[in-house]
């Protein structure tokens, strides 16, 4: 695939998934709690995505896999997040962290091992 090809694909996928996680971060969720759904969702459907790489072509995992789910996943803005929690509750910044790799990890887990089969 041409390299300008395959960046257009990524922008593409890279806008809908940076948009996608304004909206999730918007009342009623909030900044918290959208970027914790965003985050796991965005690793549910990564996982999806490499379990069934094979099967899909390469422009398909460009603007799922790199464009959206990269976009719409966010390790700076959890960091910050835990970071500004960390300030004002040291345990309260734990438990957002760890809730939220402990459900990307599982939920990205879980949808490989039921769609790698």
């Amino acid at each position: 695939m041409p390299w300008a090809w395959a960046a257009l694909v990524v922008a593409v996928g890279g806008a809908l998934g940076a948009v996608a996680r304004h909206l999730l971060s918007m009342p009623p969720a909030g900044p918290f709690r959208g970027v914790l759904v965003a985050n796991v969702v965005g690793a549910g459907a990564l996982g999806a995505l490499v379990a069934t790489a094979d099967r899909v072509p390469p422009a398909v995992v460009l603007l799922l896999g790199t464009g959206l789910c990269g976009a719409l996943t966010t390790w700076s803005t959890l960091a910050v997040q835990t970071w500004e929690l960390g300030r004002r509750d040291v345990g309260r910044a734990a438990a957002y962290l760890a809730l939220t790799l402990a459900l990307g990890l599982a939920t990205a887990a879980t949808t490989y091992a039921v769609l790698a089969r």
